[in-house]
């Protein structure tokens, strides 16, 4: 059984999780349907890469909310390049994608090129710190995050139109502080193509992304290992065994 002080620590990075899945799941169906499947990691990237300029920068570090304006200002002007790149030249759209994130990853390693740190930092923002999160760290996550999922419930066609690039970079801004660029593509893309074309999907894919967060913290609580790591794993796992589950109970008409 847990003791009291492990599931303190837990509690934290479990409601952190349901925060990234309510509004994961929505964006990743989105983005599956307009077949750009590594905005995230492109956005993901372009986010990380503005807080490494403020941890190298003491100026920067210095000035309000610089940890999170400036890794906000990145992922809006990447999402405004994608969003012309869309309009413009629709056909090379996912190839140009890539080529952001390449350019945002190297961009990364060259910022922290003569940082003693400078490995540590893009490993945490990478893999995240899930574990080490406290409530407070949540407060704006939740605020923001629940007035976005208002805005789609509010206006859904939101999602499809020009709105969708700027809350897409916005939530995926405040994802990546809070759990690191590989959760944040994992609780995207995988609860969102298991369930796809199938009834229901928006409460299997919460679900699923909910179940695998619930177990990949439990999994790296009782066998010591890294919990970003552990849930991105689970979450694979989990999107598999729904996908499979629901293929049997839906199948695909003929």
């Amino acid at each position: 059984m847990m003791d009291w002080e492990l599931l303190t620590l837990l509690l934290p990075a479990f409601a952190a999780g349901i925060l990234v899945i309510a509004t994961h799941v929505p964006l990743g169906q989105q983005v599956l349907k307009r077949g750009i499947i590594f905005i995230d990691l492109a956005i993901a990237q372009v986010a990380a890469l503005g807080s490494l300029l403020v941890h190298v920068s003491h100026e920067l570090e210095h000035l309000p909310f610089a940890n999170l304006l400036l890794p906000l200002i990145c992922a809006l002007l990447a999402a405004s390049l994608i969003a012309a790149i869309e309009k413009r030249q629709p056909q090379k759209l996912e190839a140009l994608i890539g080529c952001l994130y390449v350019l945002a990853a190297v961009s990364a390693l060259l910022v922290v090129a003569h940082d003693p740190h400078g490995a540590e930092l893009i490993k945490q923002l990478l893999n995240g710190q899930i574990l080490w999160l406290t409530w407070s760290q949540l407060a704006l996550p939740a605020g923001v995050s629940t007035l976005v999922l208002l805005a789609i419930w509010q206006h859904p066609q939101w999602l499809s139109g020009r709105a969708f690039y700027p809350l897409f970079a916005l939530i995926i801004t405040l994802s990546v502080e809070l759990v690191g660029v590989y959760l944040v593509f994992s609780c995207l893309i995988m609860p969102a193509l298991a369930v796809m074309a199938k009834r229901k999907a928006i409460v299997f894919g919460y679900l699923i992304g909910l179940a695998a967060f619930a177990l990949g913290l439990s999994c790296s609580a009782w066998f010591d290992l890294p919990a970003g790591a552990t849930i991105v794993v689970c979450l694979a796992l989990v999107s598999l065994v729904a996908n499979m589950a629901l293929n049997q109970a839906q199948p695909q008409p003929d």
